[in-house]
């Protein structure tokens, strides 16, 4: 009990993410959590519920840390789509970072789940579309800006980008170097800086 009490449960947490992340849900058992957490059956219950309520917690957080990083990179810039083709290039260092996998967890989920898990599964498509509107609130910020055309569309835009991140990122997934996956993190940051409209800050 005392394990329990003194552990972190957002240590835990972050821990759990990790797993889940490199392992799916399914393969990820029991005992793997138990010690990935170094924490008893009954303390992982008592603590997360069960463990689907321990990988829809893990899904959550996932998508949080996901958008304050893009969050990050996007506030060091004036303009939203230059921000966004920061962030499409930071992308292209996937396979330099020590990462569970470099597959978007929340995609592997979507992929992996099914009917037992419906809950996950809806978790999972939940923060994926509030992902995509994130994405598409951006390019509306770019039109009200005066820098991106008002006749294209922004949700069109924003869900082509967020396609665009999900197949770099399982691209990088497969057995290609690093120079493969910058070179096309790149060539996705140009079609955004394409978009741009000149304006008067850039006179």
């Amino acid at each position: 009990m005392a394990r329990a009490t003194n552990h972190s449960r957002h240590d835990s947490l972050e821990r759990a993410l990790q797993l889940f992340w490199e392992k799916g849900f399914h393969a990820t058992s029991l005992k793997d959590l138990e010690k990935k957490l170094d924490m008893r059956p009954g303390s992982i219950y008592a603590t997360f519920g069960s463990k689907d309520a321990l990988f829809q917690e893990s899904l959550e957080r996932y998508a949080h840390l996901s958008l304050v990083k893009i969050e990050r990179t996007l506030q060091a810039y004036d303009s939203p789509l230059v921000g966004l083709a920061a962030f499409m290039r930071g992308l292209g260092g996937l396979h330099d970072q020590n990462l569970p996998s470099r597959a978007c967890m929340l995609v592997k989920s979507l992929l992996e789940l099914g009917e037992r898990e419906k809950n996950a599964w809806h978790k999972a498509e939940a923060l994926l579309a509030a992902m995509e509107t994130y994405f598409i609130e951006r390019f509306v910020a770019a039109q009200d800006a005066g820098e991106l055309d008002r006749g294209l569309d922004p949700v069109r835009l924003g869900r082509r980008l967020q396609a665009e991140v999900m197949g770099l990122r399982a691209f990088a997934q497969r057995d290609v170097d690093s120079a493969a996956v910058h070179a096309l993190a790149e060539d996705m940051a140009l079609s955004l800086e394409a978009l741009r409209i000149n304006t008067v800050d850039d006179m």
